[in-house]
């Protein structure tokens, strides 16, 4: 699951971004990216790019491998935090290579 904000939307005191993994922790998710983008669009069309002066604007994608259960209990949970952010959600296989049988 693939969530895209800007770095200066906040929830709870903190850059969206940052709670979204802070609560994916929470939730025992095995890992979560966070990347600062260099630019991009919203549903508004208008263009969020960072700056080398003003960051705030940067967009901003977090990305985390979820089981189902976990990626209904984190919409869940922004659901009653009443985050409204886009996300793109695919199924996916993932695993780690060394549990790869011959």
């Amino acid at each position: 699951m693939t969530f895209f904000t800007e770095q200066n939307r906040k929830h709870a005191d903190m850059p969206i971004g940052e709670w979204l993994l802070q609560e994916a922790k929470k939730l025992g998710v095995g890992g979560a990216t966070l990347l600062g983008c260099d630019e991009g669009f919203g549903r508004d069309r208008k263009l969020h790019s960072s700056h080398f002066i003003e960051l705030a604007d940067q967009p901003i994608e977090v990305t985390m491998a979820l089981s189902n259960l976990d990626a209904k209990s984190l919409l869940l949970l922004l659901r009653q935090e009443q985050i409204n952010v886009f996300y793109v959600k695919t199924p996916i296989e993932f695993g780690m290579t060394a549990d790869i049988d011959g």
